[in-house]
Protein backbone atom coordinates (compact mmCIF):
# COMPACT_ATOMS: atom_id res chain seq x y z
CA UNK A 1 0.00 0.00 0.00
CA UNK A 2 1.79 3.54 -0.96
CA UNK A 3 2.06 5.72 1.84
CA UNK A 4 0.45 9.30 1.18
CA UNK A 5 2.82 12.05 0.25
CA UNK A 6 2.88 14.84 3.12
CA UNK A 7 1.32 17.98 1.79
CA UNK A 8 3.79 20.99 0.64
CA UNK A 9 4.02 23.88 3.04
CA UNK A 10 2.27 26.05 0.46
CA UNK A 11 -0.61 23.29 -0.02
CA UNK A 12 -1.15 23.26 3.57
CA UNK A 13 -0.50 27.14 4.23
CA UNK A 14 -2.99 27.96 1.21
CA UNK A 15 -5.83 25.09 2.38
CA UNK A 16 -5.14 26.83 5.89
CA UNK A 17 -5.80 30.44 4.42
CA UNK A 18 -8.98 29.44 2.71
CA UNK A 19 -10.80 27.48 5.24
CA UNK A 20 -10.23 30.57 7.18
CA UNK A 21 -11.23 32.74 4.96
CA UNK A 22 -14.84 30.38 5.06
CA UNK A 23 -15.14 30.66 8.36
CA UNK A 24 -14.66 34.18 8.45
CA UNK A 25 -17.68 34.78 6.20
CA UNK A 26 -20.00 31.96 7.51
CA UNK A 27 -19.27 34.04 11.14
CA UNK A 28 -19.93 37.27 9.81
CA UNK A 29 -23.12 35.54 8.16
CA UNK A 30 -24.04 34.59 11.75
CA UNK A 31 -23.53 37.80 13.70
CA UNK A 32 -25.69 40.12 11.09
CA UNK A 33 -28.21 37.72 11.34
CA UNK A 34 -28.34 37.99 14.96
CA UNK A 35 -27.91 41.90 14.56
CA UNK A 36 -30.93 42.13 12.24
CA UNK A 37 -32.63 40.92 15.07
CA UNK A 38 -31.54 43.55 17.67
CA UNK A 39 -31.35 46.26 15.07
CA UNK A 40 -34.71 46.44 13.52
CA UNK A 41 -34.07 49.94 12.60
CA UNK A 42 -30.88 49.18 10.37
CA UNK A 43 -32.35 46.33 8.83
CA UNK A 44 -32.13 47.79 5.66
CA UNK A 45 -28.29 48.07 5.58
CA UNK A 46 -27.68 44.81 7.52
CA UNK A 47 -29.29 42.98 4.35
CA UNK A 48 -26.78 44.35 2.04
CA UNK A 49 -23.96 43.04 4.10
CA UNK A 50 -26.23 39.97 4.81
CA UNK A 51 -26.24 39.54 1.58
CA UNK A 52 -22.61 40.00 0.92
CA UNK A 53 -21.80 37.52 3.48
CA UNK A 54 -23.60 34.96 2.13
CA UNK A 55 -22.76 35.21 -1.49
CA UNK A 56 -19.11 34.98 0.34
CA UNK A 57 -20.17 31.66 1.97
CA UNK A 58 -21.52 30.20 -1.14
CA UNK A 59 -19.11 31.32 -3.54
CA UNK A 60 -16.57 29.76 -0.61
CA UNK A 61 -17.85 26.33 -0.70
CA UNK A 62 -18.62 26.38 -4.69
CA UNK A 63 -15.03 26.55 -5.42
CA UNK A 64 -14.46 24.08 -2.43
CA UNK A 65 -16.40 21.20 -3.89
CA UNK A 66 -15.13 22.57 -7.77
CA UNK A 67 -11.36 21.99 -6.56
CA UNK A 68 -12.01 18.66 -4.29
CA UNK A 69 -13.75 17.11 -6.81
CA UNK A 70 -10.98 16.84 -9.00
CA UNK A 71 -8.63 14.84 -6.83
CA UNK A 72 -11.61 12.69 -4.38
CA UNK A 73 -15.08 12.03 -4.20
CA UNK A 74 -16.64 14.54 -1.51
CA UNK A 75 -19.68 12.59 -0.93
CA UNK A 76 -17.60 9.25 0.86
CA UNK A 77 -20.59 6.68 0.52
CA UNK A 78 -23.77 8.93 0.82
CA UNK A 79 -26.53 8.34 -1.63
CA UNK A 80 -25.98 10.87 -4.28
CA UNK A 81 -27.48 10.63 -7.76
CA UNK A 82 -25.38 8.83 -10.16
CA UNK A 83 -24.98 11.91 -12.57
CA UNK A 84 -23.09 13.75 -9.29
CA UNK A 85 -21.03 10.77 -8.32
CA UNK A 86 -19.62 9.48 -12.16
CA UNK A 87 -18.49 14.12 -11.87
CA UNK A 88 -16.62 13.34 -8.76
CA UNK A 89 -12.63 12.20 -8.40
CA UNK A 90 -12.38 13.29 -12.01
CA UNK A 91 -8.44 12.54 -12.37
CA UNK A 92 -8.57 9.60 -10.85
CA UNK A 93 -10.89 8.48 -12.70
CA UNK A 94 -9.69 9.61 -16.34
CA UNK A 95 -6.50 8.86 -15.13
CA UNK A 96 -5.93 6.79 -18.58
CA UNK A 97 -7.11 9.51 -20.67
CA UNK A 98 -4.91 11.86 -19.03
CA UNK A 99 -1.97 9.34 -19.86
CA UNK A 100 -3.01 9.27 -23.18
CA UNK A 101 -3.54 13.16 -23.45
CA UNK A 102 -0.40 14.21 -22.14
CA UNK A 103 0.89 11.63 -24.69
CA UNK A 104 -0.15 13.36 -27.38
CA UNK A 105 0.58 16.54 -26.30
CA UNK A 106 3.97 15.55 -26.42
CA UNK A 107 3.73 13.95 -29.66
CA UNK A 108 2.14 17.31 -31.67
CA UNK A 109 4.14 19.60 -29.82
CA UNK A 110 7.35 18.70 -29.39
CA UNK A 111 8.07 15.47 -31.43
CA UNK A 112 6.52 15.31 -34.09
CA UNK A 113 8.60 15.94 -37.35
CA UNK A 114 7.32 19.22 -38.52
CA UNK A 115 8.18 20.76 -35.18
CA UNK A 116 11.35 19.05 -34.86
CA UNK A 117 12.21 20.39 -38.08
CA UNK A 118 10.58 23.70 -37.56
CA UNK A 119 12.92 24.54 -34.29
CA UNK A 120 16.00 23.43 -36.16
CA UNK A 121 15.62 25.27 -39.36
CA UNK A 122 15.45 28.67 -36.98
CA UNK A 123 18.76 27.59 -35.06
CA UNK A 124 22.73 27.32 -36.08
CA UNK A 125 23.41 24.36 -34.02
CA UNK A 126 26.56 23.73 -35.19
CA UNK A 127 27.47 27.08 -34.71
CA UNK A 128 26.30 27.36 -31.15
CA UNK A 129 28.42 23.89 -30.47
CA UNK A 130 31.35 25.07 -32.11
CA UNK A 131 31.61 28.62 -30.83
CA UNK A 132 31.35 26.36 -27.48
CA UNK A 133 33.99 23.76 -27.87
CA UNK A 134 36.59 26.86 -28.91
CA UNK A 135 36.38 27.98 -25.92
CA UNK A 136 38.85 27.72 -23.35
CA UNK A 137 37.05 26.37 -20.71
CA UNK A 138 34.81 24.25 -22.06
CA UNK A 139 37.28 22.30 -23.82
CA UNK A 140 38.93 21.78 -20.67
CA UNK A 141 35.55 20.41 -19.52
CA UNK A 142 35.06 17.63 -22.36
CA UNK A 143 38.90 17.11 -21.88
CA UNK A 144 38.42 16.39 -18.36
CA UNK A 145 34.98 14.45 -18.89
CA UNK A 146 36.98 12.43 -21.52
CA UNK A 147 40.10 12.02 -19.11
CA UNK A 148 38.39 10.64 -16.50
CA UNK A 149 35.82 7.98 -18.29
CA UNK A 150 38.29 6.48 -20.82
CA UNK A 151 40.45 4.76 -18.20
CA UNK A 152 37.46 3.29 -16.83
CA UNK A 153 36.15 2.33 -20.04
CA UNK A 154 39.63 0.26 -20.59
CA UNK A 155 39.69 -0.74 -17.46
CA UNK A 156 35.87 -2.46 -18.57
CA UNK A 157 37.19 -3.60 -22.20
CA UNK A 158 40.62 -5.32 -20.23
CA UNK A 159 38.78 -7.29 -18.33
CA UNK A 160 39.32 -10.98 -19.85
CA UNK A 161 35.80 -12.51 -20.09
CA UNK A 162 35.09 -8.88 -21.87
CA UNK A 163 38.01 -8.60 -23.88
CA UNK A 164 37.86 -12.29 -24.84
CA UNK A 165 34.07 -11.32 -25.72
CA UNK A 166 35.13 -8.17 -27.47
CA UNK A 167 37.93 -9.52 -29.92
CA UNK A 168 35.97 -12.78 -30.64
CA UNK A 169 32.67 -10.85 -31.97
CA UNK A 170 34.94 -7.78 -33.56
CA UNK A 171 37.51 -10.69 -35.60
CA UNK A 172 34.20 -12.51 -36.88
CA UNK A 173 32.90 -9.47 -37.70
CA UNK A 174 35.44 -8.22 -39.91
CA UNK A 175 35.60 -12.37 -41.63
CA UNK A 176 31.88 -11.34 -42.64
CA UNK A 177 33.23 -7.89 -44.14
CA UNK A 178 33.86 -7.94 -47.31
CA UNK A 179 37.07 -6.02 -47.52
CA UNK A 180 37.06 -5.51 -50.87
CA UNK A 181 33.61 -3.61 -51.28
CA UNK A 182 35.01 -1.40 -48.16
CA UNK A 183 38.02 -0.90 -50.23
CA UNK A 184 36.11 0.28 -53.48
CA UNK A 185 34.30 2.50 -51.50
CA UNK A 186 37.51 4.16 -50.35
CA UNK A 187 39.23 4.70 -53.59
CA UNK A 188 35.96 5.94 -54.81
CA UNK A 189 35.90 8.62 -52.19
CA UNK A 190 39.44 9.12 -52.56
CA UNK A 191 39.93 9.75 -56.25
CA UNK A 192 36.50 11.43 -56.78
CA UNK A 193 37.71 14.06 -54.03
CA UNK A 194 41.14 14.35 -55.58
CA UNK A 195 42.48 13.59 -52.24
CA UNK A 196 44.74 11.29 -54.44
CA UNK A 197 46.65 14.41 -55.76
CA UNK A 198 47.97 15.19 -52.24
CA UNK A 199 48.48 12.42 -51.11
CA UNK A 200 50.54 11.43 -54.73
CA UNK A 201 52.30 15.23 -54.24
CA UNK A 202 53.20 14.24 -51.27
CA UNK A 203 54.68 10.77 -51.64
CA UNK A 204 56.63 11.98 -54.70
CA UNK A 205 58.27 14.94 -52.82
CA UNK A 206 58.95 12.53 -49.64
CA UNK A 207 60.82 10.31 -52.26
CA UNK A 208 62.30 13.01 -54.07
CA UNK A 209 64.32 14.85 -51.22
CA UNK A 210 65.23 11.51 -49.75
CA UNK A 211 66.89 10.44 -52.68
CA UNK A 212 68.48 13.83 -53.07
CA UNK A 213 69.96 14.04 -49.33
CA UNK A 214 70.99 9.63 -49.67
CA UNK A 215 72.79 9.56 -53.07
CA UNK A 216 74.72 6.53 -51.39
CA UNK A 217 71.51 4.24 -50.20
CA UNK A 218 70.05 5.36 -53.19
CA UNK A 219 73.06 3.78 -55.82
CA UNK A 220 73.07 0.74 -53.02
CA UNK A 221 69.33 0.56 -54.02
CA UNK A 222 69.69 0.62 -57.54
CA UNK A 223 72.69 -1.93 -57.63
CA UNK A 224 69.84 -4.15 -55.51
CA UNK A 225 67.62 -3.07 -58.46
CA UNK A 226 69.68 -4.32 -60.92
CA UNK A 227 70.65 -7.48 -59.78
CA UNK A 228 67.30 -8.72 -59.27
CA UNK A 229 66.73 -7.55 -62.94
CA UNK A 230 69.93 -9.15 -64.15
CA UNK A 231 71.56 -6.35 -65.81
CA UNK A 232 74.34 -5.83 -62.85
CA UNK A 233 76.65 -7.26 -65.13
CA UNK A 234 76.14 -5.33 -67.60
CA UNK A 235 75.67 -2.29 -65.95
CA UNK A 236 79.74 -3.11 -64.47
CA UNK A 237 80.67 -3.20 -68.28
CA UNK A 238 79.49 -0.10 -68.74
CA UNK A 239 81.29 1.47 -66.15
CA UNK A 240 84.69 -0.01 -68.15
CA UNK A 241 84.29 2.29 -71.06
CA UNK A 242 82.61 5.23 -68.57
CA UNK A 243 79.49 5.05 -68.82
CA UNK A 244 77.90 4.88 -65.46
CA UNK A 245 74.84 3.37 -65.54
CA UNK A 246 73.60 3.04 -62.23
CA UNK A 247 73.85 7.11 -61.70
CA UNK A 248 72.57 7.96 -65.17
CA UNK A 249 69.79 5.50 -64.22
CA UNK A 250 69.53 7.81 -60.84
CA UNK A 251 69.55 10.98 -62.65
CA UNK A 252 66.65 9.94 -64.75
CA UNK A 253 64.53 9.02 -62.14
CA UNK A 254 64.93 12.29 -60.51
CA UNK A 255 64.00 14.20 -63.34
CA UNK A 256 60.99 11.95 -64.06
CA UNK A 257 60.59 13.15 -60.40
CA UNK A 258 60.76 16.73 -60.54
CA UNK A 259 58.73 16.48 -63.83
CA UNK A 260 55.41 14.52 -62.33
CA UNK A 261 56.15 16.85 -59.14
CA UNK A 262 55.78 19.91 -61.69
CA UNK A 263 53.04 18.70 -63.91
CA UNK A 264 49.61 17.25 -62.32
CA UNK A 265 48.25 15.86 -65.83
CA UNK A 266 52.00 13.97 -66.49
CA UNK A 267 51.47 11.11 -67.94
CA UNK A 268 52.52 8.61 -65.56
CA UNK A 269 50.84 10.47 -62.98
CA UNK A 270 47.98 9.77 -65.24
CA UNK A 271 49.12 6.43 -65.30
CA UNK A 272 49.19 5.70 -61.44
CA UNK A 273 45.30 7.17 -61.37
CA UNK A 274 44.08 5.03 -64.13
CA UNK A 275 45.43 2.10 -62.51
CA UNK A 276 43.77 3.20 -59.17
CA UNK A 277 40.29 3.41 -60.39
CA UNK A 278 40.54 0.14 -62.34
CA UNK A 279 41.75 -1.85 -59.30
CA UNK A 280 38.55 0.24 -57.85
CA UNK A 281 36.66 -0.94 -60.14
CA UNK A 282 38.10 -4.48 -59.67
CA UNK A 283 37.26 -4.67 -55.91
CA UNK A 284 33.48 -3.33 -56.55
CA UNK A 285 33.13 -6.76 -58.23
CA UNK A 286 33.28 -9.51 -55.69
CA UNK A 287 34.20 -12.06 -57.91
CA UNK A 288 36.58 -10.35 -59.40
CA UNK A 289 40.31 -11.83 -58.94
CA UNK A 290 41.78 -8.50 -56.99
CA UNK A 291 38.50 -8.86 -54.63
CA UNK A 292 38.75 -13.16 -53.80
CA UNK A 293 42.96 -12.15 -53.56
CA UNK A 294 42.22 -9.32 -50.95
CA UNK A 295 39.14 -11.32 -48.61
CA UNK A 296 41.93 -14.77 -48.75
CA UNK A 297 44.55 -11.87 -47.54
CA UNK A 298 42.35 -10.79 -45.00
CA UNK A 299 40.80 -14.46 -43.76
CA UNK A 300 44.61 -15.87 -43.78
CA UNK A 301 45.62 -12.96 -41.55
CA UNK A 302 42.81 -13.45 -39.30
CA UNK A 303 43.02 -16.89 -38.86
CA UNK A 304 46.92 -16.82 -37.93
CA UNK A 305 47.06 -17.28 -34.15
CA UNK A 306 50.44 -14.90 -34.26
CA UNK A 307 48.50 -12.04 -35.71
CA UNK A 308 46.02 -12.37 -33.00
CA UNK A 309 48.18 -12.59 -30.47
CA UNK A 310 50.24 -9.74 -31.94
CA UNK A 311 47.10 -7.35 -32.19
CA UNK A 312 46.26 -8.37 -29.06
CA UNK A 313 49.32 -7.84 -26.83
CA UNK A 314 49.32 -4.09 -29.02
CA UNK A 315 46.18 -3.32 -28.09
CA UNK A 316 47.16 -3.75 -24.61
CA UNK A 317 50.14 -2.36 -24.52
CA UNK A 318 47.99 0.60 -26.38
CA UNK A 319 45.39 0.86 -24.11
CA UNK A 320 48.36 0.39 -20.58
CA UNK A 321 50.07 3.46 -22.48
CA UNK A 322 47.15 5.92 -22.83
CA UNK A 323 45.28 4.88 -19.54
CA UNK A 324 49.00 5.80 -17.67
CA UNK A 325 48.95 8.81 -19.41
CA UNK A 326 45.79 9.81 -18.95
CA UNK A 327 45.91 9.37 -15.09
CA UNK A 328 48.62 11.98 -15.05
CA UNK A 329 48.15 15.30 -13.81
CA UNK A 330 49.92 17.07 -16.76
CA UNK A 331 48.66 14.36 -19.23
CA UNK A 332 50.12 15.13 -22.59
CA UNK A 333 47.24 13.71 -24.65
CA UNK A 334 44.55 15.33 -22.56
CA UNK A 335 46.41 18.16 -23.90
CA UNK A 336 46.59 17.15 -27.26
CA UNK A 337 43.32 16.18 -27.23
CA UNK A 338 41.97 20.07 -25.79
CA UNK A 339 43.58 21.33 -28.20
CA UNK A 340 42.30 19.50 -30.90
CA UNK A 341 38.84 19.82 -29.72
CA UNK A 342 39.19 23.91 -29.27
CA UNK A 343 40.80 23.47 -33.18
CA UNK A 344 37.98 21.66 -34.27
CA UNK A 345 35.50 24.18 -32.48
CA UNK A 346 37.04 27.17 -34.42
CA UNK A 347 37.01 25.17 -37.93
CA UNK A 348 33.30 24.89 -37.15
CA UNK A 349 32.39 28.18 -36.07
CA UNK A 350 34.67 29.71 -39.03
CA UNK A 351 33.50 27.51 -42.10
CA UNK A 352 29.95 28.32 -43.07
CA UNK A 353 29.56 25.44 -45.90
CA UNK A 354 30.81 22.81 -43.13
CA UNK A 355 28.33 24.31 -40.45
CA UNK A 356 25.35 23.94 -43.04
CA UNK A 357 26.54 20.65 -44.08
CA UNK A 358 26.32 19.34 -40.44
CA UNK A 359 23.04 21.12 -39.68
CA UNK A 360 21.47 19.81 -42.31
CA UNK A 361 22.25 16.29 -40.98
CA UNK A 362 21.69 17.24 -38.06
CA UNK A 363 18.41 18.49 -39.24
CA UNK A 364 17.45 15.10 -41.26
CA UNK A 365 18.61 12.92 -38.42
CA UNK A 366 16.46 14.84 -35.83
CA UNK A 367 13.36 14.28 -37.97
CA UNK A 368 13.88 10.80 -39.11
CA UNK A 369 14.54 9.83 -35.29
CA UNK A 370 11.35 11.92 -34.36
CA UNK A 371 9.45 9.98 -36.91
CA UNK A 372 10.49 6.11 -36.04
CA UNK A 373 10.83 6.76 -32.54
CA UNK A 374 8.23 9.02 -31.10
CA UNK A 375 5.27 7.02 -31.07
CA UNK A 376 7.32 4.99 -28.73
CA UNK A 377 8.54 7.88 -26.68
CA UNK A 378 4.39 8.78 -26.35
CA UNK A 379 3.69 4.89 -25.71
CA UNK A 380 6.53 4.83 -23.06
CA UNK A 381 5.46 8.21 -21.34
CA UNK A 382 1.38 6.75 -21.19
CA UNK A 383 2.35 3.66 -20.14
CA UNK A 384 4.46 4.98 -17.15
CA UNK A 385 1.27 7.61 -16.51
CA UNK A 386 -1.03 4.97 -16.03
CA UNK A 387 1.06 2.68 -13.51
CA UNK A 388 1.31 5.20 -11.23
CA UNK A 389 -0.95 4.67 -8.23
CA UNK A 390 -4.27 7.16 -8.09
CA UNK A 391 -3.30 8.16 -5.13
CA UNK A 392 0.32 9.04 -5.30
CA UNK A 393 -0.72 10.86 -8.80
CA UNK A 394 -3.66 12.83 -6.84
CA UNK A 395 -0.88 13.85 -3.98
CA UNK A 396 2.18 14.60 -6.82
CA UNK A 397 -0.24 16.78 -8.62
CA UNK A 398 -2.03 18.30 -5.55
CA UNK A 399 1.71 19.10 -4.17
CA UNK A 400 1.94 20.90 -6.98
CA UNK A 401 -0.61 23.12 -8.65
CA UNK A 402 -2.88 22.42 -5.03
CA UNK A 403 -1.58 25.72 -3.66
CA UNK A 404 -2.94 27.71 -6.05
CA UNK A 405 -5.81 25.94 -6.95
CA UNK A 406 -7.45 26.26 -3.04
CA UNK A 407 -6.09 30.11 -3.01
CA UNK A 408 -9.14 29.88 -5.66
CA UNK A 409 -11.48 29.52 -2.66
CA UNK A 410 -10.24 32.79 -0.85
CA UNK A 411 -10.79 34.33 -4.35
CA UNK A 412 -14.18 32.65 -4.26
CA UNK A 413 -15.50 34.28 -0.59
CA UNK A 414 -14.24 37.49 -1.39
CA UNK A 415 -15.55 37.71 -5.13
CA UNK A 416 -18.65 35.90 -4.23
CA UNK A 417 -19.34 38.32 -0.78
CA UNK A 418 -18.67 41.44 -3.63
CA UNK A 419 -20.71 40.86 -5.98
CA UNK A 420 -23.21 39.77 -3.29
CA UNK A 421 -22.54 43.14 -1.90
CA UNK A 422 -23.44 44.59 -5.43
CA UNK A 423 -26.78 43.03 -5.64
CA UNK A 424 -27.90 44.02 -2.50
CA UNK A 425 -27.15 47.32 -3.19
CA UNK A 426 -28.90 47.12 -6.30
CA UNK A 427 -31.97 45.72 -4.65
CA UNK A 428 -32.25 48.65 -2.02
CA UNK A 429 -32.04 50.93 -4.94
CA UNK A 430 -34.64 49.72 -6.42
CA UNK A 431 -36.67 49.09 -3.41
CA UNK A 432 -36.10 52.84 -2.51
CA UNK A 433 -37.28 53.87 -5.69
CA UNK A 434 -40.16 52.36 -5.78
Amino acid sequence: MTTPQTASPNLARSKRFATIALVIAVLIWLALMIAAKLLPDYVWLIHILMLSAEAGVVGGLADWYAITVLFRNPFGRLPIPKFLRDHTAIIPRNKARIAQSMGRFVQENFLSPQVVEKSLANSDLSLAAGQWLATHDNSRQVTQVLQQTLPKVFDFVGQKQIGRFIQSNSVQWVKNTKVNALASEMLHAVLDNDFHQDVLQRGLDVVHVWMLNHPEDTREMMRKLFKELGVSKFAKGASFIGIDVKQRSIDSMVERLEAMLADPDHPWRLKIEDSARRYMQDLSNPQSQASLSLNRAKDALLDSPQVLNFISGAVVILFDAVKHDLQQENSGIAENLRLAIMQVGRNIAENAQVRDLLNARIATMAVTLSDQYSEKVIRFISERIHEWDSQEMIDKIENEVGGDLHMIRVNGVVVGAFIGLALGLIRAIVEYAI
